[in-house]
């Protein structure tokens, strides 16, 4: 035996026992209904998804409405375009998108949420579900790249980009508080130049805007004033069959005042704690 196939032999047996110490790759379940990606595993079937419902977002009607009407030509089998959700946080963006898996899961709507360090891995991802009869989405939540941070350009390709096409059966939605994606710097808007009447944008921020002018639908959202903030307090107290009302207004809008916000999420916060306490 030659020392370069001594070598060889020595690399395999060390191969060998190392492959005991790797994560096995995972054998999805694709019963479930909603997945998140492992790296160098696979699709892990969520065993508990949320249970939101498209009855409990409140404030947002206009929001839901796109949301939902897309979707469901997707589920449909008809032309539909990528998402992304944008604006103020704790607003329902991505509550919006699994109270949507939960109205259609019944008719073959799956998710998959993808983390941005994953972003990456989205050609494996999309091979494996590429052929099946279920329709996925990919969730992407609070989305936002750095310059030059890996997995931008692969989520540009999955969008549009390619000379492949995605999948019928795949679609990206995402969250993000940055409309463009990315940070914006003063020194971006030196590239800018004007010919006559028109404006032309420097490179950088061509760039940054081709990345989101890839989703086909924008949906904004904002800040709840204080009577669409109290709207949902109300409604998550009945939710949480509290009987005694008096004075929760008020505790609502100190709750809300203590965080500098008035969102959905802080709404949410704040009818458990007096659920909690009246159960108490």
């Amino acid at each position: 035996m030659t020392d370069f196939e001594s070598f060889l032999a020595r690399a395999e047996r060390l191969l060998d026992r190392l492959e005991h110490f790797l994560p096995s790759e995972i054998e999805t379940d694709w019963d479930g209904i909603a997945f998140r990606w492992a790296r160098g595993r696979g699709l892990a079937r969520v065993p508990h998804p949320h249970g939101i419902r498209l009855e409990n977002l409140k404030g947002i009607a206009s929001q839901v409405d796109l949301a939902e009407a897309n979707t469901r030509q997707f589920v449909n089998g008809h032309s539909a375009n990528n998402v992304l959700l944008t604006g103020a946080r704790g607003t329902g963006k991505s509550s919006l998108v699994k109270a949507l898996l939960n109205r259609y899961a019944a008719d073959g709507l799956r998710l998959i949420e993808v983390e941005k360090k994953d972003l990456t891995d989205l050609p494996q991802i999309v091979e494996k579900i590429e052929g099946r009869r279920e329709k996925f989405i990919l969730f992407c939540d609070d989305l936002t790249f750095d310059q030059e941070e890996g997995g931008y350009r692969e989520l540009k390709v999955v969008l549009d980009g390619s000379v492949s096409t995605a999948p019928d059966n795949v679609l990206v939605y995402a969250t993000s508080n940055r409309r463009h994606l990315m940070p914006e710097f003063m020194s971006e808007n030196l590239e800018t130049k004007y010919l006559g009447d028109e404006i032309h944008p420097g490179e950088t921020v061509e760039e940054k805007i081709s990345l989101s002018e890839r989703f086909g639908l924008w949906i904004s959202f904002h800040p709840f004033e204080q009577e669409g903030y109290l709207e949902i307090v109300h409604h998550w107290l009945d939710h949480f069959g509290v009987k005694k009302k008096r004075g929760a207004e008020k505790a609502a809008l100190q709750w809300a005042l203590n965080r500098g916000s008035r969102s959905g999420r802080i709404a949410w916060q704040f009818a458990r704690d007096w659920a909690g306490k009246e159960k108490g």
